[in-house]
């Protein structure tokens, strides 16, 4: 792995991105950064990147990208005493006074490293051939390219291996527990209304039996007569 301060020639390093762009990371240099940070704003994009999202956050605003970069840093740090793979518990300091326990990370025992070092090396190498992949049918730098050409790039069929990885990562850094770096200003799950873990607060009586909203499941066509069976069961 090439540390994000010593970018390989063809790369342009951090101080030579234009301003506003993402600087360099435990795993990505600034460029790959961008590019990451462009790709996942075209799968959750936010105001920044769609108008009629004015409200909502999308991967750029949650930090996407950094909770990423996280992750597949960690592949060089694994043999530390408590790398960053799973936060520790058993509560963060969200709802009461107190210390984040979920901000300590544990150790991993053998056989967990041994399984982290074979999937964290999978996705340091579809890392790295996605982006320079996205550059390339981009013309050189997919950053540069339109929101619609990044779409239709992003959307094509040699790239659905690695748009796979990059959705669910995606989803990942918007509402995992910000300790992992994404779901920047707990963004994802105020847009939900969720509100992360909630111990050793607890709920009370009144938010458990409080409505969380309307049911979103419209009981139109099918589901109507699902729900007509089930009520006559």
């Amino acid at each position: 792995m090439v540390p994000a301060s010593e970018p390989p020639d063809g790369r342009p390093a951090a101080d030579e991105l234009p301003s506003g762009r993402p600087a360099a990371g435990r795993f990505f240099t600034g460029h790959e950064a961008a590019v990451v940070e462009a790709a996942t704003a075209r799968i959750v994009p936010g105001p920044e990147d769609d108008p009629a999202e004015a409200g909502h956050p999308g991967a750029r605003e949650a930090g996407v990208t950094e909770y990423i970069d996280l992750m597949l840093g960690a592949l060089g740090a694994l043999t530390a005493p408590a790398p960053m793979i799973f936060a520790g518990g058993p509560w963060s300091n969200r709802h009461t006074s107190g210390p984040d326990h979920i901000a300590d990370f544990i150790p991993l025992d053998p056989v967990t490293l041994i399984a982290w070092r074979k999937r964290l090396e999978s996705w340091v190498k579809q890392y790295q051939e996605g982006i320079a992949a996205l550059d390339r049918l981009a013309g050189g730098d997919f950053t540069r390219a339109a929101p619609e050409e990044q779409d239709k790039i992003l959307a094509g069929q040699d790239m659905s291996t690695f748009r796979s990885l990059l959705f669910e990562h995606t989803i990942e850094g918007l509402y995992a527990n910000p300790e992992y770096r994404g779901n920047r200003g707990l963004a994802g799950w105020r847009d939900i209304g969720f509100p992360g873990d909630i111990q050793p607060r607890g709920y009370t009586p009144g938010e458990v039996e409080r409505s969380d909203g309307r049911d979103p499941v419209a009981a139109t066509g099918v589901v109507a007569d699902v729900l007509k069976f089930l009520g006559a069961v």
